[in-house]
């Protein structure tokens, strides 16, 4: 129960940092947070190591744990990084993957339609997490693996913030569903150039992500 209530917390202050209610800089003080969530400081201190990860805050030690927006450039590099090594992961995993992941990912699927159908972003988030935990493990490569999950953990805020983006949920649904197409059929280059256009950001989603960011700042 604590767990859930600090991965919810730590959702409710990234909304908040997006919102613009915390800018970048600005220090996140435990007791405030405490008294605002009407908890104990020890789920606060568990969602600002996870907001920690996820590299929208930084903890400096004696001083406290800081917002931390990265910049647009830097931004850009974490989200190239991520589309290539996702890549990797559904080429390999397109020669390797499962039945039973096959049908674990058709079943990811059906949740993410679900939300759609809800326009609840939250819910589909949960499950496009899953969905993509999935075709990292089924690449059969640990060490791609942790990598992947280390940069996923780092921009999962900003993942999040995309799918607010409107039209966006519904795109990113046709989007699984090619990507399950090509894992289905073995074709390993098709898997990998679905997954890659998936995740990376140009376009609408690239204004979109940067327009959130600089509201945040403001």
């Amino acid at each position: 129960m604590e767990k859930r209530r600090a991965d919810t917390i730590a959702d409710d202050i990234e909304e908040l940092i997006f919102g613009g209610t915390y800018s970048d800089g600005v220090r996140l003080d435990e007791h405030a947070l405490a008294e605002r969530f009407g908890v104990s400081r020890t789920p606060i201190r568990e969602a600002l190591q996870k907001l920690t990860l996820s590299g929208l805050v930084t903890q400096i030690p004696h001083r406290g744990v800081f917002v931390r927006q990265p910049g647009p450039v830097e931004l850009m590099e974490m989200f190239e990084v991520m589309a290539e090594l996702e890549a990797v992961a559904a080429r390999l995993a397109a020669l390797r993957i499962s039945d039973a992941a096959l049908d674990d990912l058709r079943a990811a699927n059906a949740k993410c339609r679900e939300a759609v159908e809800a326009q609840d972003a939250d819910a589909y988030y949960l499950e496009n997490e899953r969905f993509h935990q999935i075709i990292y493990a089924q690449s059969g490569n640990t060490f791609l693996l942790g990598e992947a999950q280390r940069l996923h953990r780092r921009l999962r805020p900003f993942r999040r913030q995309q799918l607010r983006l409107r039209g966006r949920l519904a795109q990113s649904m046709a989007e699984h569903e090619g990507i399950v197409a090509a894992l289905e059929c073995g074709d390993a280059h098709g898997a990998a150039d679905a997954l890659r256009a998936h995740v990376a950001v140009q376009g609408e989603k690239f204004h979109y992500l940067m327009s959130s960011l600089r509201q945040a700042a403001e």
